[in-house]
């Protein structure tokens, strides 16, 4: 992990792999990162759940009020994944790290890029002192699962999540 630093050009060496680059995502990259969270929403089984817009994203990560970060991973010359995250409190446990989403495009999982973004994702938790970090993972997604037991995380049953859509606040 040492050598994946805030650089936002580093090339880190991976097998078979030409680049990579890790480096923080611009907001020239969102129209790809959307690409990307498409391909995921398809991969989990909800092809018409994205209903953000292009301007939407484009305000939440790099406007005046920005919500989130993300790092991305470059290879042969275009992202090929993004672990995009925020930060929340806990009431409980105070700051943590939140990853939404880490992505990689299925023509180079297994490469070990997710391993690389979610170390680096570890190593911000670290350096700006939060008090860990949390996602979440569907119960049916074993790769996903078999990756983050790797990390001995602590994956926890017995939580429902809920959930507001912008129509139902609009009806009170």
């Amino acid at each position: 992990m040492d050598n994946i630093t805030r650089d936002t050009n580093q090339k880190l060496p991976l097998q078979g792999v030409v680049g990579p680059f890790l480096r923080f995502a611009v907001k020239e990259d969102c129209p790809r990162l959307l690409e990307l969270i498409i391909e995921l929403a398809i991969f989990e089984k909800e092809p018409d759940a994205v209903t953000v817009t292009q301007a939407e994203f484009e305000d939440a990560g790099f406007g005046a009020k920005s919500v989130w970060k993300a790092f991305v991973v470059e290879a042969e010359g275009q992202i090929v994944g993004f672990a995009l995250y925020y930060i929340r409190y806990s009431t409980w446990k105070g700051q943590r790290l939140y990853l939404e989403d880490l992505v990689i495009t299925e023509a180079y999982r297994g490469k070990g890029l997710g391993k690389l973004l979610f170390d680096r994702l570890i190593q911000e938790t670290r350096e700006l002192g939060y008090s860990g970090m949390v996602w979440q993972v569907l119960d049916w997604n074993e790769p996903a699962i078999k990756f983050y037991n790797k990390y001995e995380a602590n994956i926890e049953a017995g939580w429902l999540n809920a959930a507001l859509s912008k129509e139902q606040v609009g009806n009170f």
